[in-house]
């Protein structure tokens, strides 16, 4: 817009310069001395020439005055008609247009005409005609139709008496129309000449303030064009600069709605043509990312990717979950710092090794112990290549081993207890007969060591007791029973439990929450024997003065019941949480660890998860979830 204002500026500029100088000039051109001179010589002519018509009349008058007095007598008709002809010499000696008498006596008027005037009428001004009864000599310019009359008076004196007057002579030249409007225009002229001399200065300033009025348009249309222009330009432009500046934010809906039939017009359909292409591409791989990212989130396997930085750039659930991390927390930073360290230390001494090997992957077991409960993965470490094998960072996938595990072992314990139940059970009950045999038998005979050999007797039949106990734990826990769900009231038999043990242990103070709670398909038996274990073990960890807390809930919108077994007493530490369920693995020192292992077993059938945490401020919960109408 400047470049097109400066060209029309600068030739613009010139012009008005030049244009002031020329009008100046002008100006002064017009209003010098020697026009002045022209004009002014011009009009004294015309009034010259006025004035010597006005003389020139008068003094015809006097003459023609001078003659008619000296002839005396005009009162015949034959007088008449002499002067008449006189009048009519003179007036041709004269050159006169018309020449007439009006004697005072008479009043008429006795008149002589060029016969070029015929048609015109004269009728002298009566201020004229008394101005020469009283004896003066004038003259008067008149208007007569179509042009000028110069008329001249002259008193006639009578012959006899010098001082009366006794007509009047008056002598008129008709100045025709055209030059009497050249003398008009003449005066006119100067007239106007002087006039405008004294605006002089207010005419040049008129002109030049013209002028720059034509300029200032001619500048102001220049540059409301030059920006008329450069919008057309600049507008698309700019357009283009903020779409631009939209679609590099993420605005890949924002379009430029301006149409245009020049070279401007393609590239902004182009440019709308690439946004649109880049839209449909980015909804393509937002649909991939999505889709990946349901894979992801959805897959049993814990998978976490990272940069060849050691920065962390994806973390699914299920590694969220295992690790007992959040995604927010991870992502963005350095796996170091922001993983477990044990998980850490274990992917570094992969990593060594993945380097060392030169493999693309390895796999190994690990055991991680997570806040108070221990975790088996297999963890498959994979380094990330792209096309031309340079280092994209590593893949780690994880799969939760803990249950399977349990799994094995539960199934191997199973195993191991069939045998021994199977193994033990068969010769103690002819032991325990034998020994009661012996004992009824022999008790009698035997005075002297009656006591004895009745004490080793009951030895052997108390501790065949605890073997066929013992036994039996195994045979139950070998041999357990396939669930048999009915419909049933879990807070029913929570009450029965509890009343097998309120009366026995006076001194612990048991305290049952219930909540109105749906009937759930439950194997009652199988379910008091689980709350029969929690209540023992319970029993077993606190003081004489304890207490035991039971409580109930029910989730509606995820249709599942908890129930919660407090107590107040040592509580487990968090190293042996994760075994707690193992098969004979306990706290207690007189345990057989089936116990939780058996509850376990029972809340899995039922397809319920368990699981141990602390009761503030002292004491263990056990929290069982089970689900509504399975």
């Amino acid at each position: 817009m400047v470049a097109f204002v400066s060209l029309s500026l600068i030739p613009t500029i010139l012009l008005f310069f030049v244009a002031v100088g020329f009008i100046t000039n002008s100006v002064e051109h017009w209003f010098s001395a020697q026009v002045e001179r022209s004009l002014q010589g011009s009009l004294e002519v015309a009034q010259t020439y006025y004035r010597d018509f006005a003389n020139q009349m008068v003094s015809s008058a006097r003459q023609v005055s001078r003659d008619v007095s000296r002839q005396g007598n005009f009162k015949g008709e034959k007088e008449k008609s002499l002067l008449k002809e006189t009048l009519e010499v003179k007036r041709k000696e004269y050159h006169l247009s018309i020449l007439g008498i009006i004697f005072k006596n008479e009043g008429t008027l006795m008149s002589v005409e060029d016969p070029k005037l015929q048609d015109f009428i004269f009728d002298p001004p009566q201020d004229l005609i008394q101005a020469g009864f009283s004896g003066k000599e004038l003259s008067r310019n008149l208007s007569a139709g179509e042009g000028e009359m110069i008329t001249g008076v002259a008193p006639i004196f009578n012959p006899s008496n010098e001082g009366e007057v006794i007509g009047v002579v008056t002598a008129i030249y008709f100045i025709p129309k055209s030059l009497s409007a050249k003398m008009r225009e003449i005066s006119q002229g100067f007239l106007e000449y002087k006039q405008l001399k004294i605006l002089k200065k207010p005419i040049k300033f008129s002109y030049m303030l013209a002028l720059l009025m034509v300029t200032l348009l001619i500048i102001f249309s220049a540059i409301w064009f030059g920006f008329r222009l450069s919008k057309e330009i600049t507008t698309p432009i700019k357009d283009l600069a903020e779409a631009t500046h939209r679609i590099a934010s993420g605005d890949l809906n924002f379009r430029i709605q301006m149409k245009a039939s020049d070279e401007i017009g393609m590239f902004i359909q182009s440019f709308n043509q690439m946004t649109e292409d880049l839209q449909v591409s980015r909804f393509e791989l937002e649909q991939r990312r999505k889709y990946m990212e349901i894979v992801l989130k959805n897959v049993a396997a814990g998978v976490i990717s990272i940069d060849e930085r050691g920065v962390v750039t994806t973390i699914n659930t299920s590694a969220e979950q295992m690790l007992e991390v959040k995604g927010n927390g991870v992502r963005e930073k350095n796996f170091s710092e922001a993983l477990p360290p044990e998980f850490v230390e274990e992917m570094n001494g992969l990593l060594n090794e993945l380097k060392s090997s030169k493999k693309d992957s390895l796999e190994k077991q690990i055991t991680l112990h997570l806040q108070g409960k221990s975790l088996s993965l297999m963890l498959n470490l994979t380094a990330l290549k792209d096309e031309e094998g340079k280092p994209l960072g590593f893949l780690a996938v994880f799969d939760d081993l803990t249950q399977l595990i349990k799994a094995q072992r539960m199934a191997a314990w199973r195993e191991v207890a069939r045998r021994i139940a199977h193994e033990i059970k068969n010769p103690l009950t002819p032991i325990q007969l034998s020994a009661q045999r012996l004992r009824k038998r022999y008790m009698e005979k035997l005075q002297h060591d009656g006591t004895v050999f009745d004490e080793c007797t009951q030895t052997i039949v108390k501790q065949v007791e605890e073997l066929k106990e013992m036994v039996n734990e195994f045979s139950n826990f070998a041999r357990m029973p396939a669930s048999n769900p009915t419909p049933n009231h879990l807070n029913e038999i929570i009450q029965e439990s509890l009343l097998l043990f309120k009366e026995a242990h006076k001194d612990v103070r048991f305290e049952f929450i219930p909540c109105e709670l749906p009937i759930l398909n439950l194997d009652r038996d199988q379910m008091k024997r689980v709350m029969i274990n929690l209540i023992k073990n319970s029993l077993a960890a606190i003081d004489q003065d304890g207490e035991i807390k039971i409580q109930t809930s029910y989730d509606p919108k995820l249709q599942i019941v908890q129930l919660e077994v407090s107590d107040n007493g040592i509580g487990i530490p968090d190293e042996d949480k994760g075994r707690l369920f193992e098969p004979y693995f306990s706290t207690k020192k007189s345990g057989t660890g089936l116990g939780l292992t058996i509850v376990n077993a029972i809340i899995t059938d039922h397809n319920g998860y368990i699981r141990v945490r602390d009761n503030k401020p002292k004491g263990t919960t056990f929290l069982i979830e089970l689900p509504v109408g399975v």
